[in-house]
Order: C-alpha cells, then structure tokens, then sequence
C-alpha cells in the first residue's frame, strides 16, 4: 500500500479557505498555510472567542491522515488545543472522535514549531473545519495549518428506498463457505435492509438496519428441528441514522464471522451444525427481493447512499453503474448522493437557540425532534403574555405545563411517551388553544395526550429552546438541555436555521449548529461479563448485579479461584463459586470443597445416575452415554489443568458383555475425555495401555485377559479404577458396543471428577538479589487491565513489576515499609496511586496487591482492606499501548530498585504468570517460597501446630483434643450405660478389666505429682447422675466432675488435709438438659478457675488446711469409675451407677488428650475402654455466638440466590462477629421456648419409657456389627443416612 500522507492543504489556492470572520484582510484564511508568511503570516478572526474556525476545502473527498498546526509568524498568536470537523458537503459536520470521547487536539506553545499529530483512524471528506479551544495567553487566536492524505475515489449509489439491486449468482443454487463482504453506507433512517440472501433449505443471511443499529442474522441450517437452531443474530454500533459515512465489513469461514463496523470487530461463530451458506439465484443490496409479494416482517428497504460495495471480489457499484446489473426496481438510479435536509443543533448544558414566533396569538403550535441519553432536561420554554409554558424532560417523558395567571391561577400539566432518553431521534408535536392541549410522541395519534381545560392562552413571542438562564418573573423547573434537536417548527413554520447561524434570525449561544455531537457510551460496551451499561451525556456506569464481577466495569471477580484459596481464608469444606481466570472470559460455577488435613479437594459433580443399566448395544450401533457436569467444559479445563493431580472413578458391572476386548482386540466400548478424544484405556490403567485394573495388578478373573469383563461370563464381573490422566479428564461420553446378546449387560458409574492442589496459587519464585527478575511478554490490557500477587519480604523497597511503551507505562512498587505505588501513563500524564498500611508490610509474611485500571477509574488494593480509587479525567486518553517485556521483580528501565522476597500467584487479566518455570533458568531467582507459616498459622486453632509445606502449609493437630484441616473438629464419643474410658498415667501389669477391652497402653513420661491441673471437655446428656470425669492416685487424692442427681454439676478435690473432699457447686441449672456444655478448669496451688459454657470464669480457694499437691496420679476414667485402690466411696455410692450416658467431647487434661486416643487406634497411648464407644460430635462445645443462619450467611451457597454478593472481610473461625447477641424480649422468648421444648421432651421421653422394650442403646444397633472393624464402622457403613449432629445423636438417647 503507498504511504498515504501528501500535502494537501499547500496546493490548494486562496479561495479554498474560509472562516468565521478575518481580522482584517492581511490576516485572510488563505495565508493560513503550513511555513508560509503571505499577508500578515497566517489566518486570525476578528473576536477571539469560542465562536471562530477556519475550513479547507479540499476539492473533492480525500482520505485525510494526519493534521498539523503551527501559530501565526512572528506574533504572539497561537491556538493551544482544538477540535476538528469533517464533512462531504459543508454542511452537517462530524466531530473527530477517539477513544470513545470528542477529541481536543494539543496545539502550540509558540509560533513556529509545527505540531502533528496523527489520526488513530484517518477520515473520509471533502470539507476539514479547525475549531479552537483555546489559544495564546500572550495574544490572540493565530493559526497556519497542513493537511496530510491522499486520494479517495468510490462509487457511489443512492438508494431512494423503494430500488434493491440485485445481484444474480452465476448457478441458480450456491453453497458458500467463504463470504467476504465490504460497504459503507450514510443514511437519515433509522430501519432498512442493507442486503439480503437466502435459499430454499432456510439458509439466509441479512444486513439491516434497526432503531438505527446494524443487525447482522445469518442462519447456515441445522439438522434439528428444521433451521431453527440455527439462527444467529449479532447487533453492532448505534446512532447510525446520523447521515455519516459507516464502513462495514463481514468476514465468513464455515461457521465463524468476523463482523467490523467502524474499526469495531466482533468475532462469533455460527449457531447450527453446518459450514455452508446455500443461497438461490440472488443477493440484494438496499432491499429484500421484488417479488410482487408484500415484503415479510414489514421490512423496509435502504434509504441513503451506499459506496465500495463489495462482494466476494465483485464490485456491485462499478457493476450496477456498467448496467451489469439488475436494477430495473429503481425509478432513476443515481450514482451521486442525495444530502440530507436536516439542520441539527447540538446542546450542552450551557446552550440555548431563541427563536421568533407569533406575539399575542392565542395558539401555540411547535414541533421538533430530539436525542439524548439524559432523562431530565429542558426542551423548551416560552414566556406567554400571562404566564409560561414549558416542555421538559423528565425521567424520560415529555412532561407539557402551562401556567396561566388570567383571573385566578390555571395550571395544565400533560405528559407523554417513556424511555424517550435512548439516544434515537423522537418527535415532538404540541398544539395548545383555546380550552384545548395536545402532545403528540413520535406521530402516534392512538397515544396522544390531550386535555380540555378551560384555559386562554395569549402567545408572547419568543421561544427558548435546550436552555433558558435569564431570571425573570417566571422561569422553567429545569434550565438546561444536553443533546440534539432538528426540523424545529414553530407556528407551524420550519426554523430557517441557516438564518440563525448568519444571525439574521433569533438567536443563540454555545450552541454547535449543523451538527450533532452525540456519542454513545455503550457501544462498544465497556461493561464486561455481561453487566449492563446505562449512560448520560457526558458518561456511562455498569450494573454488574447477577454477573459474579464487580468494579467499574463489572471486571474484576467476587470469588475466589479456587478451593486452595477458600481455606487460606479459613473456610471449611461446603460448596462454593470459584472462577479460575478471574478477570478472564470464564464465568464463575459452583464447585464441591472438600477441605481434608493434608488435601483440598475440588469436585465437580455429572448427571450420570450410578449404576445406569446398558443393553441392546453392538459395534454397529453402540449406546453413547453422554455426561453433563455442573460446570462447562472450558471451567472443568481450568480447574485440571491448574491442579496436580486429577482422578475420576470409573466402574464397568457386566454380565455377558466384553469391555475393552483384550489383549489385542478392538475396544468394544471406550470413553471419550477432554479435546473429543477416545481413549481405550480402563479406571486403574493408563494412556495407551488396552488394559483394566486387574490387567495391571494381574488379578483379573481369567488370566487370559486384562479385563474381568472380557472373559464374557454370565456371572455380574466389575472392573473399575480411577482414571488419573488429567490432560484426559473429564470423561464426556461412553460409548458401550457390547451388550445385544441374549442375557447380555452392562451397568456403568462414573463418579464426579476430583483433583487437589492448585499450582495458580502456589507458583511462586524468590527473588534473592537486588539485579534479578523475570521477564515475559508484552502485557496487552489496553483499556482494561488488572493485576493481583501476593508479596512477602522483609527488605523496605523494591518494584515488583514495570512494562513500557513509548511514553505509556505500567508500574508497581514497594515505595516504602508502609506504602504500596501503581502507577501508569496512559497519555494523558503520569497517574499514581498510594496505599498506606498501618503496619510494615516488611514484615516477612504474605501480602496481597491487586491493582485495576480501566477507562473509567484506577483502583489499588492492599490485603483486601486498604485502597485508594482515582477516577479516570473525563476526557483523554484511554488506551494503554505497551511495547517491552514485561519485567517482574526489578523496573525495566534499569536503575529502579529491584524487589528482595517472594512474589507468588501473580495474575494479570485472569492468566496466571508461571514464575516457577521461568525462574528455574534464571540466574538469582529462585522457583517456590517457604514460609507460609507465618502468614497462614494462625488458621492453626485450639494449640495446632503449623506445618510448613512447599505448596503451602498444613495444621498438626496431633498434640490436641482436635482434628479437621484447622484443628478445629471437636472429638467426642458417644457413651451408654457402662461405658467407661480409662488413661493409665503409670505403668500397669495389672490385665485389662475385661478381655473385650481395648488396651494398647505404654510407659507414660507425665509427671505424677501435680501442683497445678488445667481439665477442659464438653458434654450434653439427658441423665443424671453421673461421673464424667474421675482421675485417682495411689493416695487418697483425687479429683472429680460430677453430675448431680438434680442435673448440676459439682466439682471434688481431695488432695488431702481436709476430712472431706472441697466441692464447688459450679451452677445451680439442670445440665443434664440434651444440650451441650462445656467445662473449663484449672489449678495453680490453692486457686480454682472454673468456667462453664459462655459465662465469665469464677475462681474458688482451697481451704489453708487443704494440701496443694495432688500425689502420685493414677488413672483417669471417663463416664464410668472401674478402679482398685482408693476411691471416694460417695462416688460409687451415688453417682457411679449406671454410669453416664450421653456425648463427652474435647477432652484434655493438661498435655494428654485421653478420649481422642480412645477413638484413633493409630494413636499408642496407655489408653482402654469399655462397653460401646462411638464417635459422634453431639456433645461438641456450643458456640458463645450464635454462628450466621445459611440464609445470611455469604458463603453458604446452598438453596440460595445463584450469586450472593457479599464482599465483606472473610472472618477466620466464619462466625459473624457482628451478629447481634440475643437480649430483651428476645431472650424472654427464648427461655419459654426452651421451658415448652424441655416438657414435651419429658413426655416423649416417659411415653416412650412405659413401652420401650429391655436394653437401650443395642436394641438399635446396627446390624453387621459383629463383622465390622469397630462400632462406628459398623453403624456409618450400613446406615446412609448417619449423620454426626446434635439433633441425630438425641434421638438415641430416647430409644
């Protein structure tokens, strides 16, 4: 292609040029060329004011590329910032447009250096117009200029809305697989088919216009349901009824378009399942085909002009001026463009147009059209001999009043239309006389208002349209008016407005005449992932309710990526939404997490009922089993291909019916996985290994074969596995070709799709020099960008990261121990934001940055707390354009200081960066991090220790009453009568107290005389009395929890010295309520501290004569006392008989936690129990707040709206702190409840008792016990149902 940057504008001669007014002559327009010094060296107007331009014309229309401006010679003038117009005819000028906003040119700064600029998109015209903004403080304005470009020649076509072109193929049928299709069009209408083809099969495709945005509907054919399926319809642009040239091109391979308007390309692929396009006989352009018959859908056919039309290599317009043709539908087909009659006036909020009309009449006629985006604004006001009369907008409708002050006051209000703020052109008819109103909206004289008040009107003669500011006697409710107005009428007459621009009529001020300076702000839509775009005048805003996204521009994701990040905020396993790419193009989608001691499971469910039974099938027509997952393919890849290890359980049941047919045979079934591939391996084999798991493993049925199922018997045979390959998973299809035989059949399971570990969040590389980093490509985020990582270090400075353009930037930093920078350039000048912690983030743990810009705001983020948001300037650059590398952990000019510490997770725009694999070849840079530790352990509870892993960190709860992944799963079992846990704390040689006790006792190192105790456990029972916790020694000392036969419970020391035991009455309730309660005491010499459920600890003194050393420690037992030695004879007396039934949880005393070893054989500890011991949390500790009910609690996704925005700080434990404690009447309604609760607790319980059957807690035992390794494997095992909660476990109890 030749350069297209000639001068235009020095050739041209004197008459060429024209302005708005000349100084005097030696200052005429035509000296106002580039470098001349003719008359008095160049163009200045005789008022230097907002009202002046200079216009070329440049003789015919040219393709303009660049302008350049230069001041005056030898003066003190020049303009500093300007606007440029473009027209073909003079008239009905356009405002150059970039970066989605009117744009200002920067000028000069002194009188002969030239500046230039560039057009990001050169302009087609004839007719260039230089409107200055501002200009020199040390003078006037002063202005020579050049215009860069080159020739532009079309054909031209003018439809006059009843001619179509047709343009016949060479074959009556086609089938087209690649369309290329390129025009540009200007036209006044807002509706019109541009072009048109279609075919008997139901194949189309259509151009047209529609409330004046381009609809593109293209339909290739689908085999389902006739055509149907597929249609597919895309909108592009808006506000093109503006008489502008618009250039479209469509771009058609098989099933995908690409479809530009305007420099905007919108990429798509076709419903359907076809490729080719069939179209019969013909393609018009301008209409649908003439037919005779009426036209379908009540389309109406182009009205306005058409050039380089373009199809497939012809060109239609040099073809229909050739008479090559069809175009006999024409009534005289002309090949000049007919202009458009319509003189628009632009508004802004400071504008009004003041026209004459008729003084003293006594009616009121005027019409007019408008566009805008504002919903209130004033249309028009007019001063009547004896009040007002005024048409606003507001909320969208014209609202009319009129205020006549005659004898007594009469006020006619009548209002019309809705939605009239949608940027098209609406019309406005008002007619008002004696006794008689009417509004008519859009010519709809169905819906036109009208209203017989008895009123006189006597007209004053002047009418203010799009403004009123003069402050009279009676004034509008609105003064002002932001958009366009044209085909103004007043007394029934149309405005001459060329008259008003001559000021020879009316008058106005800051208004723009022949043009209309709208622009929409939603096209294209800034708005991502699907968030709604509503917009004013001057700018736009995003709804982003219901989209999963948040910000400016519903850009930046509410979830989390993953399951890995779910528990690092503390959370336990439930299911949530994740979205792996964040900001990228996948939606959010609800996942299982599964939050384990070492793993994070993510689990994906599918539709596939287990078991589903298989027949009739063969290698000829196999039955394909298609698997739908509650997430799309594209998440299901996300979250494989982020994580390390992926399984997916798979289970073939056969009965005369061969699965992979081995060894060498053809596969009768296979699966197919990820990408459409088939795979012909089994769960337990792998990627090209025809085998099942037995194969492998060697045990298969028949050694024959690698598959139980293949040796074809007629008994049921299984082979199943995982299948582990996760660049293979998931399974979509199985298709099964094996089950048409007599008595032949299969029965197949898939289970849900399973994988740990996310490599996104963990990656991570150590940056251990002030000179290292990484480097990758160029960042492209050029009006929307975002940035997140986490950061640990304890150095005070350092870049994290920087990439460049020419003058554009990307920038963030470490400034100081307290602040975190962003900043960018995006041509508008340098932009930074602060962020100020309240402590020093060189403090060695993990931190997190996130950082936002996009065309309306910069957003910075610290830990998810601390930000600062700058608003974009209104005006200006939008685009960031770099160039370099994108340089991680040092700037990329050089000379910056470079970052000390980790940086991990880094994503930019939803892509995770992979810092480990780039730092393995990267001299001082190190892949991974350690310490997490210190960020992440205070997740670790109830005295777990964390544990430092590569890819992240685990809780050792081993040396706690707790398990869980946060050591925060209360232990607990559940006791019946005589049931008893027993902890030796010496050693004993003595036999167990029966032989179906579990005894796996050893040496125990704790020390055996005490001076101080700490005795910690919950519980909740419904009997009394009993023991719960009893420890002896091989004295008379001892120390015991008791419930009391009225339900309180008693604490007794004997530690001797005293005649009998001290006892503290610890409350005067009835525990022994169903409800858990928990107790907390301890000993340090001769004070107590006991503390029961919620209540404030009270502390007790020992008497002086009481010893303060308890000696020689024993045993401890648990719900049931079975001891030789000494023991406190009221005990067994009163308490120990039958022993207590219900839950005991948590239990610790000092250093050891007894019950917990009871329950995991894997612990080895001096520990044994007797009677039936079953692990159940029903006597966990209650929570001193009440925890958030599923309904308002954020992240309990079950049963609630598909997206519950919350996006407040997570807290750790997930208790809501600020729930607000029950008090007042609440509590008072509370007691009664429970009062009714605990009565018809009691009268189930004695109802329940007269007809109960001998035995408890075994007359329910789950059958299978006797073979099952233990009782709760027992009861888990065969009961489905079984679940460990409070509710569940109180219902035993009443049996």
């Amino acid at each position: 292609l030749e350069k297209c940057d000639e001068a235009l504008a020095t050739t041209l001669p004197h008459n060429a040029f024209t302005s708005s007014s000349v100084f005097t002559s030696g200052y005429a327009p035509g000296y106002a060329k580039l470098n001349k010094r003719g008359g008095a060296g160049g163009w200045s107007p005789l008022d230097t004011d907002h009202y002046q331009w200079l216009q070329v014309d440049l003789g015919s229309r040219k393709q303009v590329s660049s302008v350049a401006t230069q001041g005056r010679y030898s003066s003190s003038d020049w303009i500093t910032r300007y606007r440029l117009l473009y027209s073909d005819t003079g008239r009905n000028w356009k405002l150059y447009h970039q970066d989605g906003n009117i744009w200002a040119f920067a000028g000069n700064s002194n009188t002969e250096s030239v500046v230039r600029h560039d057009l990001q998109h050169p302009v087609v015209a004839r007719y260039l117009r230089i409107v200055p903004l501002d200009w020199s403080s040390e003078g006037r304005i002063g202005l020579r200029l050049e215009i860069y470009g080159c020739p532009y020649w079309a054909d031209v076509i003018n439809f006059d809305g009843q001619g179509v072109i047709s343009y016949r193929f060479k074959v009556k049928k086609m089938k087209i697989l690649k369309d290329v299709i390129a025009l540009k069009f200007k036209t006044s209408e807002s509706e019109g088919v541009i072009l048109h083809g279609e075919g008997q099969q139901g194949d189309y495709i259509t151009l047209e216009l529609r409330r004046a945005k381009l609809l593109l509907q293209i339909n290739l054919g689908s085999n389902q349901y006739g055509s149907i399926l597929g249609h597919t319809s895309v909108t592009s642009g808006s506000l093109l009824d503006d008489h502008h040239w618009h250039s479209v091109v469509i771009e058609r391979y098989r099933r995908n378009v690409n479809f530009t308007l305007d420099q905007h390309t919108q990429h798509f692929r076709t419903n359907g399942e076809f490729d080719h396009l069939d179209l019969d006989y013909e393609l018009t352009f301008g209409g649908m085909p003439y037919s005779g018959k009426p036209i379908s859908g009540g389309r109406k056919n182009f009205k306005g002009c058409m050039e380089g039309i373009n199809y497939n290599g012809d060109n239609i317009t040099d073809l229909a001026r050739r008479k090559k043709l069809d175009t006999s539908s024409f009534r005289n087909l002309s090949f000049i463009c007919v202009e458009s009659h319509t003189f628009p006036v632009f508004f802004n909020a400071t504008s009004f147009l003041q026209l004459p009309g008729r003084v003293e009449h006594n009616m009121v006629s005027v019409g007019f059209q408008f566009r805008t985006w504002n919903t209130n604004g004033l249309l028009l006001f007019s001063a009547l001999a004896d009040g007002m009369l005024e048409l606003v907008l507001v909320d969208g409708k014209v609202n009319v009043h009129i205020n006549v002050t005659q004898k007594k006051n009469t006020r006619i209000d009548i209002s019309s239309g809705s939605g009239l703020n949608d940027g098209e052109w609406h019309d406005v008819r008002f007619l008002a006389k004696e006794n008689f109103a009417m509004l008519t909206i859009d010519g709809d004289e169905a819906s036109s208002v009208r209203t017989n008040t008895p009123v006189q009107i006597v007209t004053g003669g002047t009418y203010h349209f799009g403004g009123y500011f003069q402050r009279t006697s009676v004034s509008p409710t609105l003064r002002s008016f932001q958009g366009c107005m044209q085909l103004i009428h007043v007394d029934d007459q149309l405005a001459d407005l060329h008259a008003v621009e001559r000021g020879r009529l009316g008058a106005f001020e800051n208004v723009s005449l022949d043009m209309c300076a709208i622009i929409d702000r939603c096209m294209p839509n800034h708005c991502e992932h699907g968030g709604r775009c509503t917009q004013t005048w001057d700018s736009f805003s995003c709804t982003c309710d219901g989209t999963g996204y948040t910000g400016a521009t519903c850009h930046t994701s509410i979830y989390e990526q993953s399951c890995e990040a779910y528990k690092h905020l503390g959370r336990a396993s439930d299911s949530y939404w994740i979205d792996p790419d964040g900001s990228g193009p996948l939606g959010p989608f609800k996942v299982i997490c599964n939050i384990t001691e070492d793993k994070v499971w993510t689990t994906v469910m599918n539709n596939l009922p287990a078991q589903t039974s298989v027949t009739g099938s063969s290698r000829e027509r196999r039955t394909v089993l298609q698997l739908n997952y509650s997430a799309s393919m594209e998440q299901v890849s996300a979250i494989t291909s982020s994580s390390e290890h992926c399984e997916q359980h798979v289970a073939y049941a056969c009965r005369t019916s061969r699965l992979l047919n081995t060894p060498e045979g053809t596969p009768y079934t296979w699966w197919v996985g990820k990408g459409n591939e088939k795979h012909f391996y089994w769960g337990g084999s792998g990627p090209g290994i025809q085998k099942c798991a037995c194969g492998i493993e060697r045990n298969c049925t028949d050694s024959k074969y690698y598959c139980n199922c293949d040796a074809d018997q007629k008994q049921w045979r299984e082979d199943s596995g995982l299948l582990v390959y996760k660049d293979h998973l998931p399974v979509n299809q199985i298709a099964v070709g094996d089950t048409n035989r007599p008595g032949s059949e299969a029965k197949l399971t898939v289970g849900p799709l399973r994988c740990h570990g996310d490599r996104n969040y963990w990656n991570a590389a150590s940056f251990n020099t002030p000179s290292s980093y990484l480097h990758f490509s160029t960042f492209q985020g050029e009006t929307s960008a975002d940035i997140s990582f986490y950061f640990k270090t304890s150095a005070p400075y350092g870049v994290f990261l920087e990439n460049l353009g020419n003058t554009d930037f990307i920038r963030l930093e470490l400034k100081s121990p307290t602040v975190v920078s962003f900043s960018f350039d995006v041509g508008n000048g340098p932009v930074e934001l602060n962020v100020h912690s309240p402590t020093p983030l060189n403090d060695d743990q993990w931190h997190r940055v996130s950082a936002e810009r996009n065309v309306k705001e910069a957003v910075l983020q610290l830990d998810q707390q601390y930000q600062e948001v700058r608003p974009a300037p209104p005006q200006g650059h939008t685009r960031l354009q770099l160039y370099s590398q994108l340089y991680v952990g040092k700037g990329a000019a050089g000379g910056q200081r470079g970052f000390l510490g980790c940086i991990r997770s880094l994503k930019m725009n939803g892509v995770t960066l992979d810092l480990e694999e780039r730092a393995q070849v990267t001299p001082g840079v190190k892949p991974g991090c350690s310490g997490h530790c210190t960020s992440y352990g205070m997740y670790c509870r109830n005295g777990g220790k964390c544990l430092e892993k590569y890819n992240g960190y685990s809780c050792d709860c081993s040396s706690t009453a707790y398990n869980g992944p946060f050591c925060t799963k209360d232990i607990g079992g559940f006791f019946e009568a005589g049931t008893l846990v027993k902890y030796s704390f010496i050693p004993e040689t003595a036999a167990a107290p029966n032989k179906d006790a579990k005894d796996i006792s050893q040496t125990s190192p704790l020390e055996t005389n005490l001076t101080q105790e700490d005795l910690s456990f919950s519980f909740s029972t419904s009997s009394s009395p009993s023991i719960l916790v009893y420890i002896s020694s091989k004295s008379q000392d001892f120390m015991a929890v008791v419930l009391r036969h009225n339900g309180t419970l008693q604490l007794r020391y004997s530690l001797g010295g005293l005649r009998e035991p001290f006892t503290v009455d610890v409350d005067q309730r009835n525990l022994a309520n169903g409800q858990p309660h928990s107790i907390n005491i301890s000993r340090d010499g001769r004070t107590l501290w006991v503390q029961l459920d919620h209540y404030p600890s009270v502390s007790y003194s020992l008497p002086e004569e009481s010893d303060t050393e308890f000696n020689n420690i024993k045993s401890l037992f648990l719900g049931k006392v079975f001891e030789t030695g000494q023991v406190d004879p009221v005990l067994i007396e009163k308490y120990n008989t039958p022993g207590f039934v219900g839950c005991l949880s948590r239990v610790q005393f000092n250093s050891i936690y007894p019950l917990k070893a009871a329950l995991r054989s894997h612990i080895a500890a001096p520990v044994s129990h007797q009677g039936k011991l079953v692990e159940s949390n029903c006597g966990a500790s209650p929570l001193t707040i009440p925890p958030m009910s599923a309904a308002t609690d954020p992240w309990h996704l079950d049963g609630g709206p598909d997206f519950p925005f919350n996006e407040e700080r997570v807290i750790p434990d997930g208790v809501n702190r600020n729930s607000a404690i029950i008090g007042g009447i609440d509590l008072f309604i509370c007691i009664i409840a429970v009062v009714i609760f605990t009565i018809l607790c009691t009268l189930v319980f004695l109802i329940r008792y007269m007809f109960r059957h001998k035995g408890t807690y075994h007359t329910n035992e789950a059958k299978g016990a006797e073979s099952a390794a233990s009782a709760d494997a027992a009861i888990i095992g065969t009961d489905p149902n079984f679940t460990e909660t409070i509710e569940e476990s109180k219902k035993e109890w009443f049996i």
